[in-house]
């Protein structure tokens, strides 16, 4: 699986920006697919992930403010971001996998998009 992330870009504070990720190779319609962002000087951390199934979970410093979905006949996730903030600021990668397992760990994805910058200025 190949995983292209875009839309990334630079905006102002509670500005809105949506990402997408476009997967091929293969149909991810029953992966789990989820978004990731790392900071400068800093770990990469779960942002949101979509079940096949429709569940949605995010991590709470993104709760309210972003919405993750998919299309699965375009083989695409997204992530809507709304009222940004400066510490929003980070390289967003997408990734997918077929397993179960700890969906806020990175390790349990299996491919992963080589990220879109996104960069809130305050």
């Amino acid at each position: 699986v190949q995983l292209q992330a875009s839309g990334g870009g630079l905006v102002q504070a509670e500005d809105s920006l949506r990402l997408s990720c476009a997967a091929s190779g293969r149909t991810v319609s029953n992966y789990v697919m989820g978004w990731f962002r790392q900071a400068p000087g800093k770990e990469r951390e779960f942002v949101a992930t979509s079940w096949p199934a429709g569940s949605k979970y995010y991590a709470d410093s993104v709760k309210g403010r972003f919405t993750i979905s998919r299309d699965n006949a375009k083989n695409t996730v997204y992530l809507q971001m709304k009222s940004l903030q400066p510490e929003d600021t980070a390289v967003y990668y997408c990734a997918v996998t077929a397993r179960a397992g700890t969906v806020s760990s990175p390790g349990y994805y299996d491919y992963w998009g080589l990220g879109t910058l996104v960069t809130v200025s305050s």
